[in-house]
């Protein structure tokens, strides 16, 4: 999903138009249709009203993957009120909440995003450290320089290609020797591509 996307309206999408935040609000905690919540995250990133952040956090949660997503769009459009419900976020149970608490956090961008973001580099679940990457990557705060040189011997490739990439953005000597380091060590050909990539 992009940053514009608009959903299928599901049936009695108008309803939920004209009931204004708390009929978006009450469609995506209550309907049993994952396209009615969906269309209610969608058009309650629309309105952009703070009121909107709690129960669009919840919907990180959601088991349906495009509610999830949607969600995910709606708290980036709503941008810097959401950043520290959304670092709160990254301390919940569930990865999938985290995980796209920390896309949001990345899709914002704010500086107040870094910190949450550096922790979740040493979350348990690799999804999460990748977007973690990811989002700090998008930010190319120097601070993420030392965590994310430790994620270069992480076990999960793709969160290795992603430290790299970050690692690019940032930039600098310590960059490079560092990078240089891994590549003498990386075995797997992709990730070699892409630090010889970030390198040059």
């Amino acid at each position: 999903m992009t940053e514009n996307y608009v959903p299928q309206k599901p049936d009695g999408a108008e309803e939920i138009e004209k009931g204004g935040l708390e009929s978006m609000v009450k469609a995506l905690r209550n309907s049993t249709d994952p396209q009615v919540r969906q269309y209610a995250a969608y058009l309650l990133g629309e309105a952009k009203n703070p009121r909107a952040i709690q129960p669009l956090i919840e919907a990180l949660a959601d088991f349906d993957k495009s509610v999830r997503e949607q969600a995910t769009l709606a708290l980036s459009s709503i941008g810097k009120a959401a950043v520290e419900p959304l670092a709160a976020a990254m301390k919940e149970p569930k990865w999938e909440t985290r995980y796209r608490a920390a896309e949001a956090l990345g899709k914002i961008a704010d500086e107040k995003a870094v910190k949450p973001l550096i922790a979740a580099l040493k979350d348990n679940r690799e999804h999460v450290r990748y977007m973690a990457a990811k989002g700090l990557r998008e930010l190319g705060d120097s601070d993420a320089l030392e965590p994310m040189i430790i994620l270069l011997k992480d076990e999960n490739k793709y969160v290795r290609m992603m430290a790299v990439r970050a690692l690019g953005a940032i930039g600098g000597k310590k960059v490079t020797a560092a990078l240089e380091k891994a590549l003498e060590t990386e075995k797997h050909e992709q990730v070699r591509a892409t630090i010889t990539e970030a390198l040059h």
